[in-house]
């Protein structure tokens, strides 16, 4: 039966095992935008943040041009970009909390999330002050989860800030009460990944912080040590990670320069100069900005052969998934849940990384087909097996 349905697109209910699933109302061609959807909250990275990747506290837009973004994530001040007028961000735009100076890319973001969480959030002139409750819990949560970030403790105190802040609390709850939920073994399972070793002691450190700072009535079991790992598995099963890059949208809006033959092989040489720099010294901070629930998306199963792709056409946290290939009226819309490389590696290793991450078998058309296979992983995961006996 289905659950959620809008003209394109419906949630329902495929089985005991899988879950939910997204299906097609219509015929979708490779390439289409099968929807666009906003982020019920967002969060950036609290390494991020702290490396000065300068984003929208709403949207995450990046707040940087792109020359100043190259510049910084390749360690080179004197690098110069040809062609600003391709960097699109509208600096005259940014709007700033007048009380804590927070930064927005544009006063609707900054009024969105006063309206939604920041009057609960705002830290006011205590801003920096390292006494804060609210800079105490990021810096709590930046001790225990180091790079590359998958979530952040800011997504569950703005989940809670927004419950403080609604005159409706419980719609609000209802909201995030729609999300996959698991069980409670499996919850156990996420938040010791999402925390590391000293799981126990890190997690009854962050919510007794979390508890000090932002303690609401309404949903009070959510402080407690189980309703505690029931947010993490929640943002650590449908958190999706959001790519927000100035640079990125530099280079693809010079794509549309009509430029000569030898002006655009400088063009391009300089592109990949400058991407094989940020690789080298940027890493993992290059394009990763932060995380964020999507009632949509979070019903997309995986596929290890995916007939849809998640993107970010705009810049911001605005969600996009487009059609890898022709799909059917009542055909079910699958992404992927691991990167284009790990895809290509053995149904073993897939197999591997989906139950450790996200705790499923898969059993797509590809991963049946490559089920009499030799049980092997890839050299990558043979060495860190290899490592761990060693240790």
């Amino acid at each position: 039966m289905a659950e959620f349905i809008t003209e394109k697109v419906k949630v329902i209910n495929i089985s005991k095992t899988k879950g939910k699933g997204l299906l097609g109302n219509t015929i979708f061609q490779k390439g289409d935008v099968i929807f666009e959807e906003k982020p019920l909250v967002s969060a950036q990275f609290s390494w991020n943040e702290l490396y000065k990747y300068l984003a929208c506290e709403y949207c995450l837009r990046s707040l940087e041009t792109a020359e100043e973004m190259a510049k910084r994530l390749t360690n080179n001040p004197g690098l110069s970009l040809p062609y600003p007028e391709c960097c699109d961000l509208d600096t005259s735009q940014f709007a700033q909390c007048p009380d804590c100076q927070i930064l927005y890319c544009s006063s609707v973001c900054r009024d969105l999330a006063a309206s939604q969480y920041h009057q609960v959030l705002c830290k006011g002139s205590s801003h920096d002050d390292a006494e804060n409750p609210l800079n105490q819990l990021v810096e709590i949560w930046r001790s225990f989860h180091y790079p590359p970030e998958t979530c952040s403790i800011m997504l569950i105190a703005k989940i809670i800030a927004m419950v403080k802040q609604a005159q409706d609390k419980g719609k609000v709850i209802s909201s995030f009460s729609n999300f996959v939920q698991t069980a409670v073994n499996d919850q156990e399972h996420i938040a010791h990944k999402l925390l590391g070793e000293q799981f126990q002691v890190q997690r009854e450190v962050l919510r007794k912080h979390l508890t000090d700072a932002l303690f609401e009535e309404s949903v009070q079991e959510w402080f407690t040590s189980e309703g505690f790992n029931s947010l993490f598995a929640l943002i650590g099963t449908n958190g999706q990670g959001i790519g927000s890059s100035s640079f990125s949208r530099w280079v693809k809006n010079t794509e549309k320069l009509p430029l000569g033959d030898s002006e655009r092989k400088q063009l391009d040489d300089l592109i990949e100069k400058c991407y094989e720099q940020l690789e080298e010294v940027s890493g993992d901070f290059l394009d990763c900005e932060g995380s964020a629930l999507y009632q949509l998306q979070s019903s997309c199963n995986h596929s290890c052969i995916p007939n849809a792709e998640i993107t970010f056409p705009y810049g911001d946290n605005t969600l996009a998934l487009v059609a890898l290939k022709d799909i059917s009226p009542e055909e079910e819309i699958t992404i992927s849940y691991l990167g284009c490389c790990d895809l290509e590696r053995s149904r073993h290793s897939r197999q591997k990384a989906l139950k450790e991450n996200y705790l499923f078998k898969c059993t797509c058309e590809k991963c049946l087909y490559q089920a009499d296979d030799a049980s092997v992983t890839s050299e990558e995961d043979d060495s860190e097996e290899m490592d761990e006996e060693e240790t």
